[in-house]
């Protein structure tokens, strides 16, 4: 498909802008859409163009306005339909996308095709780089900033399904797969009942706890025929989408004993929760009555500290990177600070996070980097029972000299340096004989221990000193910074959809959360704009009255003045 001839600036006859412009103040969002974000978005079109072919296929719809829809569908929160109707109907929309009184939009499937083009060509980031880039020449945004991370939990557009409800789900899709490519003669003698058994029925919700056990074992069984079955066929037809998914879920969900499986007590990290969306994974968070679980995925938001105050002043998304959802915070940063760096972004001078993102290694890289992770470090694991004073934190380790001292104030008898799997090293400390009168070995040695032993790694210093400084008023001061980020989140959840998927697979809901975060900064900057417009406004009309009462004066001054004076006074 080729790209139609584009126009920067509407028809000077069929421009709503041209013809009305008295239906939209200065300082309303779609006129400050018009003025400042379309061209923006025109200047992108050269990156689209590498999504369409230049000498071939009848012209599409101008992907610049595509582009605009999909920002405004997160904008105000609209499916596909819904925004073409507003693209045919709705004259700010219109205005705002540079779009004639006559244009009669287009089929709802063009922005299908379109996320998919984006996506295929990896430009699903063509609009938000395009906005922080134009932020940091504005000078809103700099290189090197002070930023926030956090990450909170997306939701996949797929229903919870059990172990048993995944395996007959997968099984019948790799049923109705096969159904579409085997003949009728080349299906095996049992086609009709797994046909019956898994197309035609559906599981019984109400039965009971041994019915569903024994469907579960038989579900195995019928799965591992089908593609014992499978082996002897052409490539092409056991190599189907459906049928290596069945595959992959038959070997987590089930174990061989023999040659019977039977159904996998404790399932994995990352298992396939539903055939529909398979890397949405199932991850959990909190303790107790906070404890929230969901399957679907993971994001994480970096949002910019303005040190500005005033009209000036505000806060803009630097970067918003998707996970799997059983993934860590840690790869979460690096991935942020990457993301940064693609989007013309340094490493910030400050970066304002919460304990799941201190680690020892982690302050370290950050320390060589010259960017400060602040954050409070967690409390070492109390797995002895130990009081909680004499716990690692409580003891003065230094790394380089190979001593540490201990609340007792003796100093460790032994350090031994261990290489364990993994390049990982750590120090172990000893204290062999001081513990023995010590009046503290209750409360700081293991029952199960003679003496006690630390062990700690070899970035343990950077740690120690973390601990200590959080305890001081002045981190707790600095901390509030990073507060914030919790009200972005909510912003982007209550306001943009940021907490559940449209779309099924990571690379659609990675393309969804980048025009969430696109959609907020662009709300942002328009928001401080229109501000800033109606403070010019107001003082243009206070300098209107000054003119007009200095008219009055000069008019009253000049009519008390006598009829018959001359030229000179």
């Amino acid at each position: 498909m080729s790209l139609p001839q584009f126009e920067v600036q509407g028809s000077l006859f069929e421009s709503l802008g041209a013809i009305a412009p008295e239906l939209f103040a200065d300082n309303d969002k779609y006129r400050l859409f018009a003025q400042k974000i379309w061209p923006l978005l025109a200047k992108s079109r050269e990156e689209l163009e590498e999504c369409y072919r230049s000498d071939n296929g009848r012209p599409g719809v101008e992907p610049v306005v595509l582009l605009g829809v999909m920002i405004f569908q997160f904008l105000e929160r609209v499916p596909d339909r819904q925004a073409v109707e507003l693209v045919k109907y709705h004259l700010g929309w219109k205005l705002a996308l540079n779009l004639k009184l006559s244009d009669q939009g287009f089929h709802p499937t063009t922005l299908v095709y379109f996320r998919q083009r984006l996506m295929t060509h990896d430009k699903s980031d063509v609009a938000m780089r395009a906005i922080l880039q134009a932020l940091q020449k504005e000078g809103f945004l700099t290189k090197r900033s002070k930023q926030r991370l956090d990450s909170t939990h997306v939701v996949g557009a797929v229903a919870n399904l059990s172990a048993l409800e995944c395996v007959r789900e997968t099984l019948r899709l790799a049923l109705e797969e096969l159904a579409a490519g085997l003949a009728k003669s080349a299906r095996p003698d049992f086609w009709d009942l797994f046909w019956e058994r898994y197309v035609e029925s559906k599981l019984d919700y109400k039965s009971g706890a041994e019915v569903l056990k024994t469907k579960q074992v038989q579900t195995g069984i019928d799965s591992l025929r089908l593609l014992q079955w499978l082996e002897a066929l052409a490539t092409e037809v056991r190599e189907g989408q459906q049928v290596r998914l069945l595959r992959e879920v038959f070997a987590q969900q089930y174990e061989l004993d023999g040659s019977e499986p039977k159904p996998v007590k404790v399932h994995a990290t990352g298992v396939i929760q539903t055939p529909h969306d398979p890397e949405a994974q199932w991850s959990a968070k909190g303790h107790g009555a906070q404890k929230k679980s969901w399957v679907g995925y993971k994001v994480q938001v970096a949002e910019s500290i303005s040190e500005k105050t005033g009209t000036k002043a505000a806060n803009f998304i630097t970067s918003i990177v998707t996970q799997k959802a059983s993934e860590s915070d840690d790869p979460g940063l690096e991935e942020t600070l990457r993301e940064q760096a693609r989007s013309g972004l340094e490493r910030p001078s400050e970066l304002y996070v919460d304990g799941a993102y201190i680690s020892a290694a982690g302050l370290r890289e950050a320390s060589e980097e010259g960017c400060e992770l602040v954050g409070p470090a967690q409390p070492s694991a109390n797995r002895a029972g130990l009081a909680a004073a004499y716990r690692i934190e409580a003891f003065e380790i230094n790394i380089a000299r190979r001593k540490a001292r201990c609340p007792g104030g003796f100093q460790s008898t032994q350090c031994s340096r261990i290489n364990e799997t993994g390049r990982k090293m750590v120090y172990r400390f000893e204290w062999s004989y001081h513990c023995h009168e010590c009046p503290l070995r209750t409360d700081c040695v293991p029952a199960a221990q003679r003496h006690r032993t630390i062990v700690v790694g070899k970035d343990h210093d950077f740690l120690q000193q973390r601990r200590r400084e959080q305890l001081t008023p002045e981190f707790r001061e600095r901390m509030h910074q990073r507060n914030a980020i919790e009200g972005t989140l909510s912003e982007l959840v209550r306001a943009h959809g940021l907490r559940r998927s449209r779309y099924r697979g990571f690379s659609k809901v990675q393309q969804q959360n980048l025009f969430i975060a696109t959609a907020c900064n662009i709300k942002r900057w328009l928001l401080m704009i229109a501000k800033l417009t109606e403070v010019l406004n107001v003082y243009l009309s206070h300098f209107r009255d000054l003119l007009s009462f200095l008219r009055t004066l000069l008019a009253l001054q000049a009519s008390s003045l006598p009829k018959n004076l001359g030229p000179l006074g």
